[in-house]
């Protein structure tokens, strides 16, 4: 089975749009309903945001991006903050794991982080 897609609500969908298109190399695809949907594809994923004035997450709920090496972390890092992304840690060990975090605006929690393989 292969994951066809993840629909995120936000309420902003073209500041959310930027934020993956701008920080995360996401391309656009689609909008649809006068800038209520926008369709992205990147990182071998298909992204669709939809509009939610306020929409409700868990508290733990986040989107997690792999990078191939530490150092793929710190030009991530590096890249959000160059555009004015803000990035409230730099990279840092957490759990055996290299990463930092920052939001998509309207609030969801998105990871950046590296995993050394094990064994």
């Amino acid at each position: 089975m292969q994951l066809n897609h993840l629909d995120l609500s936000v309420p902003d969908v073209a500041a959310a749009a930027a934020f993956f298109l701008d920080g995360f190399g996401f391309c656009l695809l689609e909008q649809r309903g006068r800038g209520g949907m926008a369709i992205l594809q990147g990182s071998g994923m298909v992204l669709v945001l939809t509009r939610d004035p306020q929409p409700v997450y868990p508290a733990s709920f986040h989107i997690g991006f792999l990078q191939p090496t530490p150092e793929a972390v710190h030009a991530a890092h590096q890249h959000l903050l160059a555009i004015g992304i803000e990035v409230p840690a730099a990279p840092a060990l957490m759990r055996g794991t290299l990463l930092f975090y920052c939001r998509v605006p309207g609030g969801i929690l998105v990871e950046v982080s590296y995993r050394a393989k094990s064994g």
